[in-house]
């Protein structure tokens, strides 16, 4: 199971060697290098599915799990007031120079299950790559719904189980899993040199062939790492030591994921259908 059973709390909800190595991993991608178009493209896939007609200018909100601050960046502009809540003091660092230009930002030290605002009093909550590194997926999706008002959007991106992939890129991702495992467990900087091999020899190339194939009318869908096929080596560089430095990581399927919003109070779940997998919105029930 990737939650407690019973559905119980855990002391902490947090790991706190993952909570280290995500600070460490913001400190050395700061996303600084990241073109504006690169990460106005990421942003657009994460929040395909986004209800947008549900949020305004006025519209009061938490980003859990706000990293380097890159999503909050481009949603702040959108919103009345973004809250941005980590438990790691090295990536709020981080996010609070990336964002200091932003005046309708509040920062908070704070884990999924634990955050400092009242119930019931938010117009939205995002949270994206963060609620599959804590010891319990579910709870930690509860403590997030519980903030939102009755029919406001909570959109999360959770790391997929593959469902929707043949038995070979299963496979393939078992494989490399089992380095994962291994890696993780290095410090920071043998963790970092290893992740970056990995983009040079594994990310860059594949992902570039992706590239090719698809110029030439191959279908690149069901290829590993296509997703990479047009972005930058410094987003390869940032995803390899996200994928292969993080200690704690679940996934979930499509199905898994829909049983934790409906036990969680939310109903209109949406499921966006293009990479990355799986991105779902989905709205606090009215009554």
């Amino acid at each position: 199971m990737n939650s407690v059973p019973g559905g119980q709390p855990p002391a902490s909800n947090v790991d706190a060697v993952t909570v280290a190595g995500f600070g460490e991993e913001w400190s050395a991608f700061d996303q600084s290098r990241l073109s504006e178009k690169e990460l106005q493209t990421q942003f657009d896939a994460y929040f395909a599915c986004y209800r947008w007609d549900l949020v305004n200018g006025n519209s009061v909100g938490v980003d859990v799990g706000c990293g380097s601050g890159r999503w909050a960046r481009l949603l702040a502009p959108h919103v009345g007031h973004l809250h941005c809540i980590d438990p790691s003091e090295k990536a709020l660092e981080v996010a609070k120079r990336n964002l200091r230009t932003l005046a309708n930002v509040t920062f908070h030290h704070a884990d999924a299950s634990a955050i400092p605002i009242p119930a019931a009093s938010m117009d939205f909550v995002i949270s994206l790559g963060v609620l599959h590194h804590v010891p319990d997926t579910a709870v930690a999706i509860d403590s997030c719904v519980k903030l939102l008002k009755p029919g406001a959007p909570i959109l999360l991106y959770l790391y997929y189980r593959f469902d929707n992939r043949p038995t070979w890129f299963r496979a393939i991702w078992f494989v490399s899993d089992l380095l994962r495992r291994l890696i993780s467990r290095l410090p920071i900087g043998p963790k970092k040199a290893v992740s970056d091999l990995l983009a040079l020899a594994v990310y860059l190339p594949v992902a570039r062939t992706c590239k090719l194939l698809e110029s030439l009318g191959v279908s690149v869908r069901h290829m590993p790492l296509s997703m990479y096929r047009n972005r930058s080596f410094y987003t390869m560089r940032t995803d390899a030591l996200d994928r292969f430095g993080t200690r704690l990581e679940h996934r979930f399927t499509r199905t898994e994921i829909t049983k934790m919003l409906v036990d969680a109070d939310c109903d209109d779940i949406r499921f966006s259908n293009c990479e990355p997998f799986w991105c779902v919105c989905a709205t606090r029930k009215s009554t």
